[in-house]
Order: C-alpha cells, then sequence, then structure tokens
C-alpha cells in the first residue's frame, strides 16, 4: 500500500521494476485505445466483487460504501465524457481503479484484493458478448419479420429456380425468401447456444490458481447473473473458446447474408430483371449517368471477409499459447469488436433494403417456365405412367434435344411431336408440363407447392416466436 500522502505508482505492478517502461513498448503494450469500451461491464464486475468482498468480511460495510460511491462516481464521469483515461495505466481496468483511489481514496486499493486482470478482463467480455447476442438475435428476428412479409406478399409468384446458375425447376418466390428465413434460424439457434457457455462466471479464478480469499463464487454468479461459477481457474482465463464460438457463428452468419444479397444482386441485373433496389439503397455512377448500383447489398457481401478474416486471425492467435493467460491474448478483442460492429451494421440496414425491394413477378413468371424447367416433370409424368425413370430421363433428354433444333420451348411442342419419343404421352401431358402444374405436384412437406409453403410459412412464424428450427 503506497504511504500516507505520497503519489500512486505509475504502474500498478512498479514495485518489481527498477526503470520504468520504454515509451516505444509502452504505447506498444497499451490496450486502452480499444478495450476503453468494455468500461460499463468492468464497473458492473467491480460492484459485484465489492459485495463479494463484503460477504467475505474482507471489508466493513463503511468501506463497500465508499467504494460503491465511489464506482457511481466514476460511472458518472464516463458517461458523461469527462472520464481522465491515461494511456500510461495501460488498459481500462487500471485506468478505472487509479480513478476510484482518487475518488474514493485508499479503500479504492481494497477492491483489487484477490482479484487478477486475468480474470477480470475474461469476466468483462463475458458480459459484453452476453448483451451482444441479444442484440444479434433481435436482428436476425427483424430480418425474418421482413422475409416472411415479402414472402407473405408473393405467396403466387412463381420464378425459376436455379442450380450451378442455370434454369433448373419452377419454384415460388415466397419458397425462395423463406429458405433464407430457416437460414437466418439456424443462425439464432447457435447464439443461444453459444450464450449458454457464455454464461459461466469467471471471476475468483484470480491469476490462474483461484483466489486466496473466501470468495462466495455462487453467490457472485447469482450477482452478476451467470448460471453458475466456472469450475477450473486455469480453464476460466485461459478460455477464449466463446469468443471463438461467437465468431464462428458470426461468420457462419456472414455467409448466409452474403448468399440472400448474391442473389439480389443478380435478380436486380438487366438479364435478370427480377426486382429493383429503393433509391435508398442504391448508388450511381461518377460516370455513366444511367446506372443503378446496388453498392449496400454488395457491401453486405463484402463485409463477410472481414467476419471470416476476424475469426482466422484469432483461431491463429490462440493455437499455440501455452496455459494460463498470454498477453497474445490482449489481441483477441479488436477482431471480436471489429466482428460485433460488421454484424450491427449489416443488420441494421438489411431490414429496410429487403423491405423495399421491388419484385418483378410478371417478369418472374415469364421465366419460369422457359428454357425447359419443367422438363423434369415430363419425367415424372412418364414414371407415373409406368416407365422407369432413367428410361424416362433418357427419353426426355431426346425430346429437350429435339425441341432445341426446332427452336421451341417444351410447351410449344404439339401432342403428335411429344408422342414420337414415347407412345405413352396422351393428350394430358401437354398440362402436366406447365408452370401450375409443376408446381402443384410438389405438395410434399417443405416442398415449393402453395399448400407447402403455406405450412412453411406458418412454421416459420412459430420457429420465430419459440426461437426453435431446422
Amino acid at each position: 500500500m503506497t504511504a500516507a500522502g505520497s503519489k500512486p505508482p505509475a504502474k500498478s505492478w512498479s514495485g518489481r521494476f527498477s526503470h520504468g517502461a520504454d515509451p516505444a513498448a509502452e504505447a506498444f503494450t497499451s490496450s486502452l485505445a480499444f478495450d476503453r469500451r468494455l468500461w460499463s461491464y468492468d464497473l458492473e464486475g467491480s460492484v459485484a466483487w465489492a459485495r463479494a468482498l463484503h460477504r467475505a468480511q474482507l471489508i466493513t460495510e463503511a468501506e463497500l460504501g465508499a467504494l460503491l460511491k465511489g464506482l457511481e462516481a466514476v460511472r458518472a464521469e464516463l458517461e458523461a465524457g469527462t472520464f481522465p483515461f491515461r494511456r500510461e495505466l495501460e488498459d481500462i481496468h487500471m485506468n478505472v481503479e487509479r480513478r476510484l483511489i482518487e475518488l474514493a481514496g485508499p479503500v479504492g486499493g481494497k477492491l483489487h484484493t484477490g482479484r487478477s486482470r486475468n480474470d477480470q478482463i475474461t469476466l468483462d467480455e463475458r458480459l459484453y458478448l452476453r448483451e451482444v447476442v441479444g442484440h444479434v438475435d433481435a436482428g436476425l428476428g427483424e430480418v425474418q419479420e421482413v422475409l416472411v412479409r415479402r414472402a407473405e406478399e408473393h405467396l403466387d409468384a412463381p420464378m425459376p429456380g436455379y442450380t450451378h446458375l442455370q434454369r433448373a425447376q419452377p419454384v415460388l418466390l415466397a419458397h425462395h425468401l423463406l429458405a433464407y428465413v430457416f437460414m437466418l434460424q439456424r443462425d439464432r439457434e447457435r447464439f443461444r447456444d453459444c450464450r449458454v457457455r457464455i454464461n459461466v462466471l469467471p471471476l475468483g479464478s484470480g491469476a490462474l490458481a483461484g483466489t486466496a480469499f473466501a470468495i462466495d463464487r455462487e453467490a457472485l454468479a447469482v450477482d452478476l447473473g451467470f448460471a453458475g461459477p466456472s469450475l477450473n481457474s486455469m480453464d476460466a482465463v485461459a478460455d477464449r473458446d466463446f469468443v471463438l464460438e461467437f465468431l464462428a457463428h458470426a461468420a457462419i452468419l456472414g455467409a448466409h447474408c452474403s448468399r440472400l444479397v448474391a442473389d439480389l444482386t443478380l435478380w436486380a441485373t438487366a438479364e435478370f430483371g427480377f426486382v429493383e433496389f429503393a433509391d435508398a439503397f442504391a448508388t450511381g455512377s461518377s460516370i455513366m449517368p444511367q446506372k443503378k448500383n446496388p453498392d449496400v447489398a454488395e457491401l453486405i457481401r463484402g463485409k463477410t471477409g472481414r467476419l471470416y478474416g476476424n475469426l482466422t486471425a484469432v483461431l491463429t492467435l490462440m493455437k499455440g499459447l501455452p496455459l494460463t493467460y498470454n498477453s497474445d491474448m490482449q489481441e483477441d478483442k479488436e477482431p471480436l469488436f471489429d466482428t460485433v460492429d460488421t454484424l450491427e451494421a449489416i443488420l441494421s440496414v438489411l431490414p429496410p433494403m429487403l423491405a423495399t425491394l421491388t419484385f418483378r413477378v410478371d417478369r418472374m413468371r415469364e421465366a419460369a417456365g422457359a428454357h425447359y424447367a419443367t422438363a423434369t416433370d415430363l419425367a415424372d409424368y412418364l414414371v407415373r405412367k409406368g416407365l422407369p425413370f432413367r428410361e424416362a430421363h433418357e427419353i426426355v433428354g431426346r425430346t429437350v434435344r429435339y425441341a432445341l433444333s426446332k427452336g421451341k420451348e417444351l410447351d410449344a411442342l404439339s401432342l403428335e411431336e411429344l408422342r414420337q419419343f414415347s407412345p405413352l404421352v396422351d393428350p394430358d401431358a401437354r398440362q402436366a408440363i406447365t408452370v401450375d402444374a409443376s408446381l402443384g405436384a410438389r405438395a410434399v412437406t417443405g416442398g415449393t407447392g402453395h399448400a407447402a409453403v403455406k405450412q412453411q410459412l406458418a412454421a416459420a412464424r412459430a420457429a420465430i416466436a419459440r426461437g426453435e428450427g431446422r
């Protein structure tokens, strides 16, 4: 403890050292520039720790009151933007502690009793991510709501489905949009599951061996809303699995958002002409006055690369670290914060962009049956007549080749032309290869038939409400 009236040392650990830090080294090791955003969680943990010290009879009632009053004064300065941050104090933890001592007096120096910055920082990160997961979940719910609403608006709009970017079979636009709803539902489940592993209390683990004082960690966990305390102090301070898991789920979510906007940017081309972005979510060209560019959608796709990079950075950071804490782990925060900021940006702009899209359903319907999209339906027709599917597939393949040579679509072939490839073709075959018949035939659960899609809509709404899905 500092002698009465003397100036506190520049560093909390300076007693061991004869010389001060090199200015370049001091700047290099400081994390304050980025971990300062954790200040509210650091204060939350400190308040709970002060109460835990009091329960353990390590501080008096009066000292607890002084600490809580001092921490509240620190909070007021941080909220008002008047807090005197000092880079030489290295991080948010030491900045808060030093200011507490200045405001509350020597009792402020008792707050760190039995606590290490090692268990303190992982606590702050867990508190932070626990809150972030809630924001991400709410944002995903907004995107889902918009997609479901747009699907309900277009229950009867057929469009081409694609494989290999080639027209494959007709589907309903609603069916296509709902595919993303269920993708995002899995994302929500992953983040919610991640929260279970985030919600473990590390505080009380000390530097690595556990605190030497009789702290009631179970009561501390209750104070901070955790499911319970960590069971191994070394694991608790060395663990960044919860950060990696969050980053991994964010990367998968980024992939889903990127695929969604990849569809939309493709559909917005003149070659497709299926959608038009609202002016508010598009930009023009500095040289070509006719251009309307889907920049917002493209940037969502581009920012997915940041999410992948941040995951890779922290995986690489953690891969060779011996137990327990190493300063390398300080480098997890900037990728984590960047991923959080990127997700929040994407989830704020995606719902209004989707809500204001114009779907060119007439163009979609026209394209839905073109390029032999119902060829499989003709093969299915022959199967229903008793033909093995592989034989039916061969027959329809030759039929398509003939139609190509004549420059005709499949539904433009006459009954006589169709019958030359199989005597099983009757007049009802031409009805079987219409777009509406193709859609109607796919009534199986999960299919693109109207009734099946209505079931999906109901399931989607229920899943969004319950937080469940497949």
